[in-house]
């Protein structure tokens, strides 16, 4: 008996490397930062390699560390640090570190000598998100001190890249204008003497959307795990949702006309009804913007939840049926069968399918299919 799970299909993460891989045709990065988005990092890791994945990708050094011990020792490339931070085992294990600043860079330097292995080193230049990265008027200076550092054997320059902010979107003009910076970036860096093994600039719905911004490589994050990077926009890339969020009724009870329910009474019953408590709220990652908006499949049914989300549990409107309490509930899921997926919860929800899948756990086990030995 199970109150709540999540259960990951391996196969899908699979077979959506495999696809993305073969789309592309040039360097797989599979990202599986922030626990694999909501999936689960080892076995979500251990998949995207087994299906060909040539890199794989995280923000922190401490999930780095994770995947180091657990004996993944292939390409990795890591990008969010603070100032202070420990860069020594990082070094040792052989992993790719992202630098946005001459500062940066020089306490790569400092820890590279202090371990006595030179850095691998990846230049994250901004081409208009504005976020990471350096910005376009440090370029010069921060290009030199990487090549400066890669002279004095502090580091290899490994890469070049940048990040996209508006790729699903893929008429916006930002597309082409992120685009000729980021090429601008390289001839500099080229004609300071930087020759990179990767360029890369797409994420996973300039991979799909944008062949021209492939470059040596693409970073694919969300499409891994079967989601559309660019709802609305016809693609027809065959990807397969990983994720299917599940519980068991906890309850069924009747409620007559004008019966209001949960807190705030902010769902009063307009005919004779049933509802049923599912065991899985707020502390699960069920958002409360999705209070009387989301809906969830009942045994193959589409049911609309009712009044307000809990901490621990939420109310589905069966219409009058009566399934016994242990009936299955689906959350979200892969489409078909009544179920909602992980994208109707994110309009439901203003929100996007990111956010859904990353905070979606809580007090829920996780259950795997398609394990391998």
């Amino acid at each position: 008996m199970t109150r709540a799970e999540i259960v990951v299909d391996l196969d899908a993460v699979r077979h959506n490397v495999r696809t993305l891989r073969e789309l592309c045709g040039v360097t797989m990065i599979t990202v599986v930062k922030a626990d694999a988005y909501g999936h689960g990092l080892l076995p979500v890791a251990r998949a995207a390699r087994e299906a060909g994945a040539d890199w794989l990708a995280v923000a922190t050094l401490d999930e780095v560390r994770a995947l180091r011990v657990d004996g993944y020792t292939g390409p990795l490339l890591t990008w969010l640090t603070v100032p202070g931070e420990h860069y020594d085992d990082a070094i040792r294990a052989d992993v790719d570190l992202t630098a946005y600043s001459v500062a940066e860079l020089d306490e790569i330097a400092a820890a590279a000598t202090h371990v006595g292995v030179p850095a691998r080193v990846q230049l994250k230049v901004d081409t208009g998100l504005n976020r990471g990265g350096a910005s376009r008027s440090d370029w010069t200076p921060f290009l030199e001190r990487a090549r400066a550092g890669e002279e004095a054997g502090h580091w290899r320059v490994t890469g070049i890249w940048s990040h996209l902010a508006c790729a699903d979107q893929p008429d916006h003009p930002a597309n082409d204008a992120q685009q000729a910076a980021f090429d601008d970036a390289l001839a500099l860096a080229s004609s300071l003497g930087l020759e990179p093994d990767l360029r890369h600039l797409a994420n996973s719905a300039a991979a799909i959307l944008r062949p021209q911004a492939r470059y040596d490589a693409v970073r694919v994050g969300l499409a891994t795990y079967g989601l559309d990077p660019a709802p609305g926009v016809d693609h027809r890339t065959d990807l397969r949702a990983a994720m299917t969020v599940r519980a068991e009724l906890a309850l069924v009870k009747q409620l007559e006309a004008g019966d209001a329910i949960s807190y705030g009474h902010t769902w009063t019953a307009p005919e004779r009804t049933t509802i049923g408590l599912v065991p899985a709220g707020y502390a699960e990652g069920v958002p409360v913007a999705g209070s009387n908006r989301l809906e969830v499949a009942v045994d193959g049914k589409r049911r609309a939840v009712r009044g307000r989300v809990c901490m621990d549990q939420v109310l589905v409107d069966l219409g009058g049926d009566t399934p016994p309490a242990g009936t299955e509930v689906v959350l979200f899921g892969p489409p078909g069968e009544g179920r909602a997926t992980a994208q109707d919860w994110a309009e439901a929800c203003g929100t996007i399918n990111y956010e859904i899948v990353t905070r979606i756990g809580g007090r829920m086990s996780r259950r795997y299919t398609g394990v391998r030995a």
